[in-house]
This record gives structure tokens, sequence and C-alpha cells, in this order.
């Protein structure tokens, strides 16, 4: 069953200056591509351009978090996680989504740097197909937090 939640717009801001890294799994890359593009046409409706976005493709969702531990001593002012895992047959979803989530919670408490959340956990191909535009969420909750960030 599913429910819809309202879910607040954000005003978009002019963020031409802002650096933005993006680290997307490989592993189920069918969906993270599609993760990647929502991310990318994101990040150009706040007027980022292509020379300030950086993507790294690592091989499946448990090597996001080091990337982004890495990238987070760079200059970006927010990063974002990109991955697909789907359920298989073997407790293997649950604990490459618990390392992943706990990975990335550390890099931004450890940083103090947002990082978009777009690491999808579903139980089929179909539900993942039916979230694509996460990837686009991801960079609007990470910028958005970094314009918080840069108010201080």
């Amino acid at each position: 069953m599913s429910q819809n939640i309202a879910k607040r717009e954000f005003e978009i801001f002019n963020a031409k200056s802002y650096h933005v890294g993006i680290v997307v799994g490989a592993f189920n890359y069918e969906v993270t591509d599609k993760l990647l593009e929502s991310a990318v046409e994101m990040c150009h409706k706040y007027s980022i351009p292509d020379d300030n976005i950086k993507i790294y493709h690592v091989a499946g969702s448990v090597e996001i978090p080091v990337i982004l531990k890495a990238l987070a001593g760079e200059k970006y002012d927010c990063l974002v996680a990109l991955g697909a895992i789907i359920r298989g047959d073997t407790p293997h979803f649950d604990y490459v989504a618990k390392i992943v989530s706990e990975g990335v919670l550390q890099v931004m408490m450890t940083s103090g740097i947002p990082v978009g959340f777009g690491v999808l956990t579903c139980e089929n191909i179909e539900q993942a197909q039916a979230r694509l535009h996460t990837g686009g969420g991801a960079v609007e909750a990470a910028l958005q937090s970094a314009k918080i960030i840069k108010n201080l």
C-alpha cells in the first residue's frame, strides 16, 4: 500500500557559485544512471554550471561513504550519494543498506557538509523505477542545507 505524503516546495535560488560532488554507485546502473540524470537536472535548475558538478562513479553503494569522506575535505558546498539497493534472496540487502546509511551519516556529522541521500532501498526494480526522481530530491535537500549553513 502506498501513501502520498505532502512535500513542501523549496524556493529555487541561484547557486551558480556552489560546488557539488556526486558519488554514484554503478551496481544497478539502469537505476543509478537515471538517478544521476535527475540529480544533474536539479543542479541545472539551481543554475549550477557543469564545471561545478563533479561526478564520481564507484562500484556499489558500500563504496559511497569512503569517497564522500575524501571529498568532504575538498572545496564542495555539498555532496550527494546516489545508489540503488534492491532486495534479493539473502540478507545482504540489510547489511548494505545499514553500511551506506550509517556511513553517509558519519560523513555529514564529522565534516559538517550536507550530503543529499539518494540511495534507494527497494523491494524490487519496479519500486526503484518509480523513485528515479530521488536523485533530484537529494540534490535539492543538500543545496537547501548548504544555503542555510552559508547564511549562519
